[in-house]
């Protein structure tokens, strides 16, 4: 996630039915749409645990004749390898052993040093001083010192940058000001000495550490040519990055695979292994490529046919767990009949969710109806509506909107038809046939359009050319903000739907403006609430997964691509 998880949560482009690292990817056929509710599925916000140790000793050759180099998978990254600037959030993943940032969190979302050793926090929240380590360099051996620091806070908050990462809701003293040009520099940016920096925000923030603490860039690369208002320099540099995490980009090949090599200037020491390489692959090809020896490390359908197969590999040790993340399908709220609340709340109420899980799925997912995932300790559903499948309250809503059945069956308004058109990059994704029947069953016509992830990424960033958009998930959630902050962004590059609530917006600000965790759960129970009401997307599923990698590989149990402090581990990976 970027710097601290701020990055706009539709960024991780992880398409429906495609294989990929922690991705449950389900079969592609589907016996078509139910008039039923479907016996309903949960799944267990505290599962996470090791249910196969393998034998290192069965190994396969083609695995075992790669002393030093370890394979993970990733879906399709664009190549832009600048932190902050990709509109693909596997982007994002294939950045992070390149980046190191200032802090990051652990498996428990505690915050835990990276290039910072140490940081203070005064009494009221507001000023940050993070004491760097000591001999920092990046990956080409240049020094990396408190001025990196302020060099790269300073992009990410220039008045030409567009991208995910969001300070607004810190208030950096003096952006505004340098923003205007009243200012040649942000006062709230002092660097003390060469490893340390103070940070004077002008609101107090629980995730402040976080979105301050972010990855570094190096000034004297990437600041070259920089003056304010003026970033289009840097598109020349998002395939030549420059970083002072563990790995360097050795070599990207589009749509099949990132290579790193070790970077010998890392702080923590040259990793283990030598060679790192993120391969594409298909869920076709996922397990033979794994039982093979072609990866070491991948992520399948939690089914029992599955979880059987890598069993029986031998080598393979294999981790079930609930993902911190939800998948929705993205409504545009700017458009009509979309805004519409009662159309939105039909939209839900005729889609039979739990159906479309129990094909993706297979019993290992849950219908979502809070915009938090289960894993977190903010996570109730206690007072929510859980928009069970109802095709009759659908239809008597979209009446109440004034949405009347035409002779074709197809629902009319001001003499327009009620037509919806749902993009998505696989002509497998299991929404299609389920939601086109369902949705005609009600009078809607819906119309699935299939388009490869960066055109989809393309026409839903830049432009109102949307209807529904789905096949994404969440990045991975940790803070209960992460999954909200969009819906109550005033940013249009961040809020994508167009939401606006007000009660939303003030729950949610207040939700940022204590520390005490207790008042915190209080009030995102509210805010919960609220978008169950007027729900901005239709919240689609919760998720189980199975990960296996192969055991001749030292410290992967603690490794997931996209965590925090992937690269941290990443580090420290060994080859027995």
């Amino acid at each position: 996630r970027d710097r601290g998880g701020i990055m706009r949560k539709h960024l991780v482009a992880v398409v429906a039915a495609a294989a990929a690292l922690l991705l449950v990817a389900g079969c592609g056929g589907t016996s078509g749409g139910s008039n039923a509710e479907s016996t309903e599925t949960t799944v267990d916000g505290s599962l996470n645990k090791v249910v196969v140790k393998g034998d290192p000793s069965k190994s396969p050759a083609k695995a075992n004749g790669r002393k030093d180099t370890f394979i993970a998978t990733i879906n399709s990254p664009s190549g832009v390898f600048l932190p902050g600037f990709n509109d693909n959030g596997w982007d994002g993943n294939a950045q992070q052993p390149i980046f190191a940032s200032l802090v990051v969190t652990d498996d428990s979302g505690q915050y835990i040093p990276d290039l910072a050793e140490k940081w203070d926090i005064s009494s009221d929240q507001l000023t940050y001083t993070f004491h760097l380590r000591d001999n920092l360099k990046f990956s080409d051996g240049s020094p990396l010192t408190a001025d990196d620091v302020a060099f790269s806070l300073t992009l990410f908050n220039d008045p030409a940058y567009s991208g995910g990462s969001d300070f607004s809701d810190i208030g950096i003293k003096g952006v505004d000001a340098y923003k205007s040009g009243k200012a040649d520099s942000i006062s709230g940016i002092r660097v003390i000495d060469e490893r340390t920096i103070t940070i004077e925000t002008t609101k107090a923030n629980p995730l402040t550490l976080g979105i301050l603490g972010g990855q570094v860039l190096s000034k004297a690369y990437y600041g070259k040519d920089y003056q304010r208002g003026h970033l289009d320099y840097l598109k020349d540099l998002y395939g030549k990055p420059l970083g002072a995490g563990p790995y360097k980009l050795s070599k990207y090949v589009d749509g099949q695979e990132v290579r790193y090599v070790a970077n010998k200037y890392y702080y923590g020491g040259e990793p283990k292994i030598r060679n790192l390489i993120f391969k594409v692959t298909s869920k076709d090809t996922a397990l033979s490529n794994f039982q093979n020896g072609e990866t070491d490390f991948d992520g399948f359908s939690p089914d029992k046919d599955n979880l059987d197969a890598l069993k029986q590999l031998g080598f393979a040790s294999v981790r079930e767990s609930t993902v911190p993340d939800m998948s929705e399908i993205w409504i545009n709220n700017l458009k009509a009949p979309f805004n519409d609340k009662r159309v939105r709340q039909a939209l839900i109420y005729g889609l039979n969710r739990q159906q479309i899980i129990n094909v993706a799925y297979k019993g290992f997912g849950q219908v979502a109806n809070v915009y938090a995932a289960p894993t977190q300790w903010s996570y109730t559903d206690k007072g929510v509506n859980k928009y069970k499948f109802d095709p009759d309250k659908a239809g008597k809503l979209l009446d109440e909107a004034g949405w009347k059945t035409g002779s074709d069956g197809i629902r009319e308004k001001d003499g327009r038809k009620l037509t919806v058109r749902y993009l998505t990059s696989k002509d497998t994704d299991e929404t299609i046939p389920i939601a086109t029947e369902n949705y005609k069953a009600i009078g809607i016509d819906f119309q699935p359009e299939v388009l490869d992830g960066d055109t989809i990424i393309e026409r839903w960033t830049q432009g109102g050319d949307w209807d529904l958009v789905g096949g994404f998930r969440t990045n991975g959630l940790s803070d209960p903000n992460d999954a909200i902050s969009e819906f109550v962004s005033h940013d249009k590059s961040i809020n994508l739907t167009g939401y606006h609530n007000e009660e939303a917006d003030k729950l949610a600000k207040e939700g940022l403006s204590t520390q005490d965790k207790t008042k915190r759960k209080a009030i995102y129970a509210e805010l919960y609430k609220v978008l169950n009401n007027d729900p901005p997307t239709i919240p689609l599923s919760y998720r189980q997964s199975i990960t296996a990698w192969n055991t001749r590989v030292k410290g992967v149990e603690n490794y997931s691509t996209g965590n925090s402090d992937a690269a941290l581990v990443l580090a420290k990976l060994s080859i027995e």
